[in-house]
């Protein structure tokens, strides 16, 4: 009877191993769905995230949908206040401007040190991916109805990782990765930033191949600023415009 009871202990350990391997993949797919989802807005700020309606639209249980959660949660992309469902993420004004200045500190300082620390192989490599790039942009625009492609090259996180700085680089390339993506995402989703941000990447890469540290770092925090600018004069407008519709 003993034997018998410790049998079933051990198949029960053994099935609840089982579950918990298969249900890692299963959150990582999860987690990434959402995530596509949150960068291209069809899950939008504020939305509700209910852990039972997504595992049925999914077909699996509770568990890795709670994990891909709380991964997003971690990132920040997901806030749970108190006794509250999870929600995506709503860069309000104040959120933004803690973004932006994270920002201007940051990857301004990281433009300096990368002008004195990339190689000239590094540079010329962000040059070719700028090019392809801008290509893949011009062929997605040619193209009638061709759904927009996902970003392949990140500008930004190619200057971080070649700063040199292993701080800035868990920063920004870290955590805040992917929250980040989105506050840049959206600036430069604007109908008064469409081809503008290309352009500035140009400028501030030629500033690094001059290897003048004090111009690149100048250049990028006006990149960043002329976004940011206009990403919360867009939010103020159209809170004004719910304001007035209600």
């Amino acid at each position: 009877m003993q034997r018998d009871n410790a049998m079933d202990r051990n198949d029960a350990a053994v099935l609840n191993s089982d579950i918990n391997a298969a249900e890692g993949p299963l959150a990582e797919t999860i987690f990434s769905r959402l995530l596509t989802q949150i960068y291209n807005g069809q899950l939008a700020a504020g939305t509700e995230l209910k852990e039972a309606a997504l595992a049925e639209d999914y077909g699996v249980s509770r568990g890795p949908v709670r994990e891909a959660i709380r991964r997003l949660q971690g990132f920040q992309l997901v806030t749970r206040e108190p006794y509250q469902r999870a929600r995506v993420v709503e860069l309000t004004p104040d959120f933004i401007r803690q973004l932006f200045e994270v920002r201007m500190a940051l990857e301004g300082m990281a433009c300096n040190l990368a002008a004195q620390r990339m190689s000239d192989d590094e540079l010329r490599r962000i040059g070719e991916e700028l090019d392809a790039a801008r290509a893949r942009s011009l062929a997605a625009n040619a193209a009638a109805g061709a759904p927009a492609e996902e970003k392949a090259f990140d500008f930004h996180e190619s200057i971080m990782r070649g700063c040199g700085n292993e701080r800035i680089v868990e920063m920004l390339c870290g955590d805040m990765y992917h929250l980040l993506r989105i506050y840049r995402r959206r600036s430069g989703a604007l109908p008064e930033r469409q081809g503008q941000p290309a352009q500035e990447h140009w400028q501030i890469l030629r500033a690094l191949q001059a290897r003048d540290g004090l111009l690149a770092e100048s250049l990028m925090r006006a990149h960043i600023g002329r976004a940011n600018e206009l990403l919360l004069h867009a939010q103020s407008a159209t809170a004004g415009q719910r304001s007035n519709e209600s």
